[in-house]
């Protein structure tokens, strides 16, 4: 891989993972459009760690505070606080998304990689339910009012998205706004909920990368990647926290008909990509 399509493809990663816009449909519906070659093992895991970073340098003091509940738990065996709950709540949204992730990933990633036709109509469908929850959602609880309850369904809804074109933040936002969460609320969720799985993720592709060893002549466009990737994610979390203080999130709906509209119209034309 050269360094221009690893710096373009660490700024979609970056900008895509965070916002609800679909990640992984980008990273398959870009490429194909432009013809490039499949990254490989060596760049998820350059993608994976770039967004670890962006989202841990944007909540360190969330990361710090969630460690001294965990071992406020242990000293008192109390949960009688929203910050002692909050890092469990956590725990009990991820072990879904964690179990169906090394269950169906790559049966997942087999079923709808190839075909961008059903990525443009995922894109475009749970743009709508997005649209349809930020609209018609109460917006009155907030973080500290989450139940286990609440964070389980949220955590299955976020096993959707090893689906391309469903977004792991767009489901879980969405779920949460459905519950009658605030928008930020939801969002900070989301992003606290996703920081185990991206880690997770980076951990277990970093493994089989050590085990197959780095190819020669990647491991910069590697590092370029990472760079690229944690530098746009801090940028889109500072975006994104801040536009849903005062605005909807139609902005990212009528992001996702315009851009899956477009592939379905180029599919139609002929494009074989």
């Amino acid at each position: 891989m050269n360094l221009l399509h690893a710096a373009v493809l660490g700024i979609i990663q970056g900008f895509t993972e965070v916002l609800p816009i679909s990640s992984s449909a980008h990273l398959i519906l870009i490429p194909w459009l432009l013809k490039w070659p499949a990254s490989g093992l060596t760049f998820d895991v350059a993608l994976h760690l770039g967004t670890f970073l962006a989202l841990s340098l944007y909540f360190w003091r969330e990361i710090i505070e969630m460690s001294v509940s965990c071992i406020d738990i242990l000293l008192t065996r109390r949960l009688d606080t929203a910050a002692r709950r909050l890092p469990l709540l956590i725990v009990l949204g991820t072990i879904p998304a964690a179990v169906a992730g090394k269950l169906l990933e790559h049966k997942a990633e087999e079923m709808f990689r190839s075909n961008p036709l059903l990525i443009a109509g995922f894109l475009i469908g749970f743009g709508i339910l997005l649209g349809l929850a930020d609209f018609l959602g109460r917006k009155r609880r907030i973080l500290d009012e989450i139940k286990p309850g609440s964070a389980i369904l949220i955590g299955l809804m976020q096993c959707l998205a090893l689906i391309p074109g469903v977004s792991r933040s767009g489901i879980t936002i969405t779920t949460g706004l459905m519950l009658g969460f605030t928008r930020e609320s939801a969002a900070r969720f989301s992003f606290l909920m996703s920081l185990p799985i991206v880690a997770g993720a980076a951990l277990l592709k970093t493994v089989h990368l050590v085990k197959q060893g780095i190819p020669a002549g990647e491991g910069l466009p590697m590092l370029v990647g990472i760079l690229f990737s944690a530098v746009t994610g801090y940028i889109s979390v500072v975006f994104l926290l801040r536009l849903i203080q005062k605005n909807s999130l139609s902005l990212f709906v009528w992001y996702r008909f315009i851009a899956g509209s477009a592939v379905i119209i180029a599919i139609i034309a002929g494009f074989k990509g």
